[in-house]
Protein backbone atom coordinates (compact mmCIF):
# COMPACT_ATOMS: atom_id res chain seq x y z
CA UNK A 1 0.00 0.00 0.00
CA UNK A 2 1.17 3.73 -1.06
CA UNK A 3 2.22 5.91 2.46
CA UNK A 4 -0.44 8.58 2.62
CA UNK A 5 0.91 12.30 1.99
CA UNK A 6 -0.12 12.67 6.08
CA UNK A 7 2.83 9.72 6.84
CA UNK A 8 4.76 11.11 4.91
CA UNK A 9 4.75 14.50 6.48
CA UNK A 10 5.06 13.17 10.12
CA UNK A 11 8.18 10.75 8.72
CA UNK A 12 9.42 14.54 7.41
CA UNK A 13 8.98 16.45 10.76
CA UNK A 14 10.59 13.68 12.69
CA UNK A 15 13.25 13.21 10.78
CA UNK A 16 14.28 16.31 9.47
CA UNK A 17 13.32 18.84 12.91
CA UNK A 18 14.39 16.11 15.38
CA UNK A 19 11.70 15.60 17.24
CA UNK A 20 11.49 12.85 20.17
CA UNK A 21 8.59 11.29 19.26
CA UNK A 22 7.57 8.57 16.56
CA UNK A 23 6.00 9.54 13.17
CA UNK A 24 3.18 7.41 14.79
CA UNK A 25 2.66 9.42 17.82
CA UNK A 26 1.76 12.75 15.51
CA UNK A 27 -1.85 13.79 15.18
CA UNK A 28 -3.44 15.11 12.03
CA UNK A 29 -5.28 17.38 13.73
CA UNK A 30 -2.68 18.24 16.84
CA UNK A 31 -1.01 21.75 16.85
CA UNK A 32 1.91 21.60 15.50
CA UNK A 33 3.11 25.48 16.58
CA UNK A 34 1.91 24.94 19.76
CA UNK A 35 2.65 20.93 20.38
CA UNK A 36 6.08 20.92 18.31
CA UNK A 37 7.26 24.32 18.64
CA UNK A 38 7.54 24.60 15.23
CA UNK A 39 8.83 27.93 13.75
CA UNK A 40 9.81 29.53 10.33
CA UNK A 41 12.78 27.69 10.04
CA UNK A 42 11.22 24.17 11.27
CA UNK A 43 8.71 24.96 8.14
CA UNK A 44 11.44 25.82 5.55
CA UNK A 45 12.53 22.33 6.76
CA UNK A 46 9.77 21.01 6.10
CA UNK A 47 8.49 22.09 2.90
CA UNK A 48 11.87 22.00 1.52
CA UNK A 49 11.37 17.79 1.74
CA UNK A 50 8.05 18.49 0.65
CA UNK A 51 9.33 19.76 -2.71
CA UNK A 52 11.97 17.03 -2.73
CA UNK A 53 9.81 14.17 -2.21
CA UNK A 54 6.30 15.16 -4.11
CA UNK A 55 8.39 17.35 -6.96
CA UNK A 56 6.11 20.47 -5.98
CA UNK A 57 6.89 23.90 -5.31
CA UNK A 58 5.57 26.31 -2.60
CA UNK A 59 5.75 29.86 -3.52
CA UNK A 60 6.10 33.00 -0.74
CA UNK A 61 2.29 33.21 -1.34
CA UNK A 62 2.05 29.73 0.45
CA UNK A 63 3.25 30.59 3.74
CA UNK A 64 0.57 31.14 5.72
CA UNK A 65 -0.02 30.21 9.22
CA UNK A 66 -3.02 28.09 8.68
CA UNK A 67 -1.41 25.80 6.03
CA UNK A 68 0.92 25.01 8.41
CA UNK A 69 -1.07 24.56 11.81
CA UNK A 70 -1.77 20.83 11.51
CA UNK A 71 -0.64 17.75 9.69
CA UNK A 72 -4.23 17.89 7.64
CA UNK A 73 -3.81 21.20 6.41
CA UNK A 74 -0.08 20.97 4.97
CA UNK A 75 -1.50 17.32 3.08
CA UNK A 76 -4.12 19.65 1.58
CA UNK A 77 -1.86 21.89 0.31
CA UNK A 78 0.13 19.18 -0.90
CA UNK A 79 -2.70 17.23 -2.54
CA UNK A 80 -3.92 20.52 -3.99
CA UNK A 81 -0.21 20.88 -5.60
CA UNK A 82 -0.29 17.57 -7.10
CA UNK A 83 -3.84 17.93 -8.35
CA UNK A 84 -2.85 21.52 -9.85
CA UNK A 85 0.19 19.77 -12.01
CA UNK A 86 -1.90 17.16 -13.69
Amino acid sequence: MDRSIEDTIRDLMVERLFLKVSPEEIGDEEPLMDTYGLDSVNIFELVAGLEEVYGITFEDSDFELDLFENVRSIAACVRAKLDAQE
